[in-house]
């Protein structure tokens, strides 16, 4: 549940806060981190925005964003290690080091998996995104929202809903949009930024998915596979590849897909998608990964024609007992 009072008291209590993102991270886990830096900065705190990965490129554009970094030998101990979107501990990445340096910790999260790693835990799995619960606990701190701020959390919002188009947009969504835009949201020039304009990489890119893509069970999943070389002869970078899984739902008739890509450790990272009422999260838990029920992900050792057939079968079999 959530718990704005809590992290209230912590905050208010703590001098120095690192705020933690998670690992490849997006618009609500960034947006999220830098709107409460902004916030609490003025306060007179002292903090410091970590992500153990680089922040996208087309992400940089964050105010705030180009202070974000790993965290560092050297860095801490903080006063209240703060996290933010990250569903699980293993999604700190090299963060998890602040975590147990800090003296105290806290997170505030939206993924109905969360286990509740924090002495202060503020979850809530009906949250559309975080952004949304920091617009709610900077208005319960009595803290204002900028023109900066909302920037921040109008990105986390728009990218976690889809640009309000998932089935995890609620009315507190629209009521957030609301404050955001009485003070002074650029609304046009953000949804340019973030869902028109593409990298000319990322388009190259998505050539390669959609020439590849294959459909399952009487085409009613998309399947579609990325290797190292497509992102070489495309020049692209992992975070192009991102958003490309959400083309595989807009095959008519197609209820669940997926997008698995060779990351270059060894490993095959896939990115799972479904329409209402399928969920996706359930599959990913069992394959060590985790998520949304609409939206999930796994990473998992090994090769595309090893892994790809078995997270396939696993979407057969949920779409088998769903139509029973």
């Amino acid at each position: 549940m959530r718990n704005p009072e809590g992290i209230a008291r912590a905050l208010g209590k703590a001098d120095s806060v690192c705020v933690c993102c998670h690992v490849n991270p997006d618009g609500d886990t960034l947006g999220s981190a830098l709107a409460l830096a902004l916030s609490l900065r003025p306060l007179g705190k002292r903090v410091q925005v970590f992500c153990p990965d680089k922040v996208p490129d087309n992400l940089m554009f964050l105010p705030g964003a180009a202070e974000i970094r790993p965290c560092a030998p050297e860095d801490g101990p903080f006063d209240l290690f703060l996290a933010v979107d990250v569903s699980d501990p293993a999604r700190l990445g090299s963060s998890a080091e602040m975590l147990r340096r800090a003296a105290d910790s806290a997170q505030i999260d939206h993924h109905g998996t969360n286990p509740g790693y924090c002495r202060i835990n503020s979850v809530d799995g009906e949250a559309s995104a975080v952004s949304a619960m920091i617009y709610e606990q900077l208005g319960r701190m009595g803290l204002p929202v900028t023109s900066e701020i909302a920037v921040c959390l109008y990105t986390g919002l728009s990218t976690d809903t889809g640009n309000f188009a998932f089935d995890c947009t609620n009315p507190e969504s629209f009521q957030v949009m609301e404050g955001l835009m009485r003070v002074g949201l650029p609304l046009a020039e953000l949804n340019m930024r973030l869902f028109r304009e593409k990298d000319p990489r990322q388009l190259k890119l998505l050539g390669r998915a959609l020439e590849r893509m294959t459909w399952e069970a009487e085409g009613r999943i998309a399947v579609t596979t990325l290797t190292l070389r497509d992102f070489a002869e495309c020049e692209a970078l992992p975070e192009h590849a991102d958003a490309l899984v959400n083309y595989g739902l807009e095959s008519l008739g197609t209820k669940m897909a997926l997008l698995a890509r060779e990351d270059g450790d060894g490993k095959v990272k896939f990115s799972l998608r479904a329409r209402a009422p399928l969920a996706v999260d359930g599959i990913a838990r069992r394959m060590g990964g985790g998520g949304h029920p609409r939206a999930a992900g796994i990473s998992m050792a090994g090769t595309l024609a090893e892994k790809v057939p078995l997270v396939v079968e696993a979407m057969k079999e949920t779409l088998t007992k769903e139509m029973k």
